[in-house]
């Protein structure tokens, strides 16, 4: 026995793409040559999975507030928020995030992963019940087993099932946290979460939601499905992060409740990394007042969902259960899977392959993600090269 045995499953599929000459994971960037186009591989293509939703990343104002705080405030904090790395923009950016999700309280971290797992990790303990839909990313699977707390997970997207597991719970439910996402980054559906927040209401405990994949793109100013659904106030707290729409990297988690404030030192993601760059902070608020200023970024990012969607569904591939930006085509063979997105490579669009136990089921998912960016004609070109694969894939499966 050996401590690598438990990984020969990962290394047996790793000797076998590279046998065929196809590296989906960790695909490398060789040079970005806009916020949609690059070369991936050796090859020229549109990208079509990297969560840039507003298409900010190459933005002129932001660029130039990173670069400014670049030179001013040097390259890193070199230290934790606790100790030397809390600098007046991370105090700002906590305050505007605050301002515009309409809550009191906000804290800043260095990664979305940071946010969503210290959260799910924290708020909850030993003696106390965690709820999540079964459907939540890893961070926050990840913070629930680090909670310590009593762990049930209802079907995806469910509030019958939700409902049924919080029943059960009775009185319990006074210390149970209920954890879903806005939008779920697999397939793009949305929780049903004015369903959701009457049980809460009804049942007691505390509503998490993670917006990360909402942020910018639903709600009347762009602050995710419980905007969307008017359900702002029976959230009690929202985590995200700054590495989709806002085109960064960073996480947050803003809530009404002042204990937020002295929670964020029981925080260990928080507590115990490093802060986020000067840059990156300085990138963020400004990319974040742009968001707010530029709706029209929100309507063309819709705009090319549905032209992605309506295209993929209309040449016949089974495509997520709703538009939205996350647009994923579902694969059922592995070996298939592995061929399309390959074929898709060189066909000049870069999406994601995602396989189990990434994927929410036994199947694989092709999965693209829309950016305001994109033209029309960038979408219709991903769209050819999705029609071009049933005449492909088999030879290159074989």
């Amino acid at each position: 026995m050996s401590l690598f045995d438990k990984f020969q499953p990962l290394i047996d599929i790793r000797g076998e793409l590279e046998g065929v000459g196809v590296m989906p994971f960790g695909a490398v960037t060789e040079k970005l040559l806009s916020p949609t186009e690059a070369i991936v591989n050796g090859q020229r293509v549109i990208l079509a999975g990297t969560n840039n939703y507003l298409g900010l990343t190459f933005e002129p104002e932001c660029i130039q507030a990173g670069q400014q705080a670049l030179a001013e405030q040097g390259t890193g904090t070199t230290g934790s928020r606790m100790a030397n790395g809390t600098f007046a923009a991370h105090v700002a950016l906590e305050q505007e995030l605050a301002a515009f999700f309409a809550k009191q309280q906000c804290i800043v971290f260095s990664t979305g992963y940071a946010a969503t797992m210290g959260m799910a990790a924290t708020l909850a303990g030993p003696g106390d019940v965690i709820v999540l839909d079964a459907d939540s990313h890893a961070s926050l699977y990840d913070g629930v087993r680090l909670s310590g707390a009593e762990v049930v997970r209802f079907k995806h997207n469910d509030a019958a099932d939700l409902e049924k597991r919080l029943r059960r719970l009775g009185a319990r439910t006074a210390n149970t946290l209920i954890i879903v996402e806005g939008m779920y980054s697999m397939l793009g559906d949305q929780a049903p979460l004015a369903d959701i927040a009457a049980l809460k209401k009804h049942y007691g405990g505390l509503l998490l939601v993670d917006e990360a994949h909402s942020l910018g793109m639903l709600g009347e100013h762009g602050r995710g499905v419980a905007e969307a659904a008017g359900v702002e106030e029976d959230v009690d707290f929202t985590v995200g992060t700054f590495s989709k729409s806002l085109g960064a990297i960073g996480g947050y988690c803003v809530s009404n409740h002042a204990e937020l404030a002295a929670i964020r030192f029981a925080i260990r993601s928080y507590i115990f990394t490093a802060s986020p760059s000067p840059s990156v902070i300085a990138s963020t608020r400004v990319a974040l007042r742009l968001m707010q200023e530029r709706p029209e970024l929100r309507t063309r990012l819709w705009d090319n969902a549905r032209r992605l969607y309506d295209g993929l569904q209309a040449l016949g591939f089974k495509v997520s259960p709703q538009a939205s930006p996350v647009v994923a085509v579902t694969i059922e063979d592995r070996d298939r899977a592995i061929a399309c997105w390959s074929q898709l490579l060189h066909r000049g669009a870069y999406v994601n392959l995602v396989m189990p136990p990434a994927s929410p089921s036994t199947d694989s998912l092709l999965r693209c993600s829309v950016s305001a960016a994109h033209s029309h004609e960038q979408i219709d070109r991903i769209i050819e090269a999705f029609a071009g694969l049933d005449t492909e894939h088999t030879a290159a499966a074989n």
